[in-house]
């Protein structure tokens, strides 16, 4: 027979409902009570129930994550691991579990998080990036589920998020090759039915016209965060006359791709062709040459998601809260003075 409560609570010096109450994180069971216990549970090898546990205490303790591409697309996009490391330490410490959602289509993203919160499966949900027109934040406003956004979202101040002030961080990209005296500045775009897109693209036209340069469209390629596509759409610019003398990319990866499709040209980096990223990926400092880019602090994106969503469980009638964290330009070798 296996290991029960009440072998725990005998092993621990406490009642079997003190038990049940640590299981559950109850907040007046203190702290040295809950770490004896549940250092008697681990050694005793003792494991809750945790379907059983959840229709006790209405949780399932889980908060569900909702990737709005598929997993094999998203993960391979070093801002999403650093993100969801970033909510795993908040949910750890809080004894919580993630279930990760991807889908392929929108409406199978809205119809895979209904469920997982209308099932319980979770408590509330995290949503790792916001659309231009996002019925999934409407249906879950609409619905009073709990949920946290990371990125700007457009219904309002009715709902819970974490950003960063993209089009500022744009601005002052585009700002810095200005400066260095480019004037005709490629514009590597993610998916335009982002927000996070749209805002960069933005901040990127603001600066070239602050600076009395025409917005060219024609200068701008909107496609997915990928170094393939970045590569793709910086060779195709590079090959108009005249070409771009510099690029601002609304992520690394798209400028990673940049880099490469100079170089396949034989132009070099950063004499004759400048590159700016955005998000400041682990590797950023370290390709070659190593990339100027906005630094986005992402594991504190992941860590703030995490808290407004726990602080909403525990509170459902507080005001929603909006977050922003701030940005950082890094100036690398990637980028230099407009050639001649």
């Amino acid at each position: 027979m296996g290991v029960t409560i009440k072998d725990v609570a005998r092993a621990a010096g406490v009642s079997p409902s003190t038990v049940s109450r640590v299981i559950s994180d109850h907040p007046r069971i203190s702290q040295a009570t809950k770490e004896r216990v549940r250092r008697v549970m681990k050694e005793l090898g003792y494991h809750p129930n945790a379907i059983a546990r959840s229709l006790v205490t209405q949780s399932s303790r889980t908060i569900g994550l909702v990737l709005s591409r598929a997993a094999e697309t998203a993960l391979a996009n070093p801002f999403f691991p650093e993100v969801i490391r970033g909510i795993g330490a908040v949910a750890n410490q809080a004894r919580y579990a993630l279930l990760l959602s991807t889908s392929l289509t929108p409406q199978e993203e809205l119809d895979e998080c209904v469920e997982m919160l209308e099932s319980h499966r979770v408590d509330g949900v995290i949503l790792l990036a916001s659309r231009v027109k996002d019925r999934l934040v409407a249906r879950l406003v609409q619905e009073g589920h709990p949920f946290v956004v990371v990125g700007r979202v457009p219904q309002g101040e009715g709902v819970w998020w974490v950003n960063t002030d993209n089009t500022q961080a744009a601005r002052e990209a585009v700002e810095h090759l200005l400066a260095l005296g480019h004037r005709r500045i490629g514009c590597l775009a993610g998916d335009p039915d982002y927000l996070v897109t749209q805002d960069r693209v933005a901040g990127y036209r603001q600066a070239l016209e602050e600076a009395g340069i025409p917005f060219d469209p024609h200068l701008v390629r909107y496609t997915d965060f990928s170094r393939d596509q970045g590569w793709a759409a910086a060779r195709e610019l590079l090959q108009q006359t005249p070409q771009p003398t510099a690029f601002f990319a609304t992520d690394d990866l798209l400028a990673w791709g940049a880099v490469q499709a100079a170089g396949d040209l034989g132009l070099a980096v950063p004499g004759q062709v400048s590159v700016v990223g955005f998000n400041d990926d682990l590797l950023s400092a370290y390709v070659a040459p190593p990339l100027t880019t906005v630094r986005v602090p992402v594991f504190e994106l992941g860590r703030v998601a995490a808290q407004l969503l726990l602080e909403r469980l525990q509170n459902p009638d507080a005001p929603a809260r909006q977050v922003l964290v701030p940005t950082e330009l890094v100036v690398r070798r990637s980028t230099g003075p407009a050639p001649g």
